[in-house]
């Protein structure tokens, strides 16, 4: 909710600053197809400042890459416009799109899916993948917008767990299946750390820091602080892992703008997949991410339904 009114009432607040000072020069003589131009430029100008920083700390801070994990001109180009095209569309999705979220209705249901968001996010950042999803008979989806933002991951571990019990009562399914993007999954991982790994199937990460990132350290916050590679609290998570784990994937990109260096989004024991040219946030909207994903949400339906464990 204070994602979805912060991002509401900025995009509100800035709408009607440039408002006026389209209006005033309009009456001194600028042409329409200025200020239309200026209207978009300025909307763009702060996602492009911060993609432009980060991704230049990311390349300072990266991750040795193998040869053939590198790409070149074109594709380069594609990743920061990847990336840029996310972030520009995320006060859309979180702000405004976010609002008309439903839940699915209560009914049976062998392998439901909870996705889980990062940091100062809600569950509008998985509009585009809940869309590929559902069209390939995937469900039923829930999503859960925890918070405040900047809270402990702990925290947001206990909302997870409210919701894991919800969604067992509304389908009957003995577990679900967690899919999570960044920070999200620390969260599952707190959550199976204190509450164990019973309720759930599978946990799906996205470009997920498991040992931290670096970037980190510029932001504030308490889940940030946690977040940073060797806070108490990230060792603690590494050192203490649960006794039982459901099935474990990691999806990570060599390419990622946020988790830096980028092999801290590799998690220790799970199944690895990288790719190559995506960056943090654009992860939630590649076709090849989706497609991995949505392969991997149809196994566990398939093997729920069944009655045979994730391998």
């Amino acid at each position: 909710m204070i994602t979805a009114v912060t991002l509401l009432a900025a995009c509100i607040a800035g709408a009607a600053l440039y408002g006026i000072f389209a209006a005033h020069a309009i009456a001194q003589g600028a042409s329409t197809v200025a200020v239309l131009l200026g209207a978009i430029a300025a909307y763009f100008a702060i996602p492009l400042v911060a993609v432009v920083h980060w991704f230049t700390f990311a390349w300072i801070c990266r991750s040795p890459r193998p040869p053939e994990k590198r790409i070149g001109a074109m594709a380069t180009i594609r990743l920061f416009v990847g990336e840029l095209w996310s972030i520009a569309g995320s006060p859309l999705r979180m702000g405004f799109l976010w609002w008309g979220m439903r839940e699915p209705a209560p009914e049976p249901a062998a392998a439901p899916v909870l996705l889980l968001h990062g940091v100062g996010c809600n569950s509008g950042v998985w509009l585009r993948f809940l869309a590929y999803a559902r069209g390939r008979g995937v469900g039923p989806l829930y999503t859960l917008s925890y918070g405040p933002p900047l809270a402990s991951i702990e925290f947001f571990a206990a909302q997870l767990a409210d919701k894991v019990d919800a969604i067992v009562a509304a389908t009957g399914a003995a577990k679900v299946t967690l899919v999570c993007h960044s920070m999200g999954g620390l969260v599952a991982r707190a959550y199976l750390r204190r509450f164990g790994a019973g309720k759930v199937r599978a946990a799906v990460t996205i470009g997920t820091p498991h040992r931290g990132s670096l970037l980190a350290g510029a932001f504030f916050g308490t889940c940030v602080a946690e977040m940073r590679p060797g806070s108490e609290w990230i060792e603690r998570l590494n050192r203490d892992a649960p006794s039982e784990e459901p099935r474990r994937i990691a999806l990570w990109s060599w390419h990622d703008s946020m988790v830096v260096p980028q092999l801290n989004a590799r998690w220790d024991g799970a199944e690895s997949i990288d790719i190559v040219g995506v960056g943090h946030n654009a992860l939630l909207g590649d076709a090849r991410v989706f497609e991995r994903i949505t392969g991997l949400l149809l196994q566990a339906r398939a093997e729920a339904a069944a009655g045979s464990p994730v391998r």
